[in-house]
Formats: structure tokens, C-alpha cells, sequence
């Protein structure tokens, strides 16, 4: 599973041929969760609540950087790009 993103102490991830609806795994710490890229609504897992509302932030930022990488996974499993941390 490609590291796509990390900040803060969070790690950004996403699976090779994932399911929909879109999304991206997040890991801080122990707790881990799944989050919708459209909505950045949490699917599953947990966070504290202070970094899901900056994983939630940096995904707002990075939507359509996050999209591309979820297409391409699925589609060829090798062209993924790194995003830019939150700063």
C-alpha cells in the first residue's frame, strides 16, 4: 500500500485496486481510518478529533490530487503520485 502523504504524525495510504466510493486510509498513532475523498466524510475507524479535522483539511486541499491517484491505482497499480504534507 503506497505511502501517499505524511504530516504531522499522520500517514496517508491507499491500497492498490481499492473499492469505492473513492477514499484514502489515514494512521496516526494506533487508531486508523478510512476517509471519503469527496465528502471527507469518515467511513470507517477512528481518529482523534483533532487530526481527522486535519486530514479532512488536507484533503479538501488535495481532492483532485487524491482522485487521480485512487483512478490510477485501480487502473494500472503503478503511476501514484506523493502529495504535499499540510504546512
Amino acid at each position: 500500500m503506497p505511502e501517499i502523504s505524511r504530516f504531522l504524525g499522520i500517514i496517508i495510504k491507499m491500497f492498490f485496486d481499492d473499492h469505492n466510493p473513492p477514499h484514502f486510509h489515514a494512521e496516526f498513532q494506533d487508531y486508523k481510518a478510512i476517509i471519503e475523498i469527496h465528502s471527507t466524510e469518515l467511513l470507517e475507524g477512528y481518529l482523534p478529533p483533532k487530526q481527522l479535522k486535519l486530514v479532512q483539511a488536507w484533503a479538501i486541499i488535495h481532492e483532485e490530487e487524491l482522485l487521480e491517484n485512487f483512478i490510477n491505482l485501480n487502473k494500472d497499480f503503478k503511476s501514484w503520485n506523493r502529495i504535499e504534507p499540510l504546512k
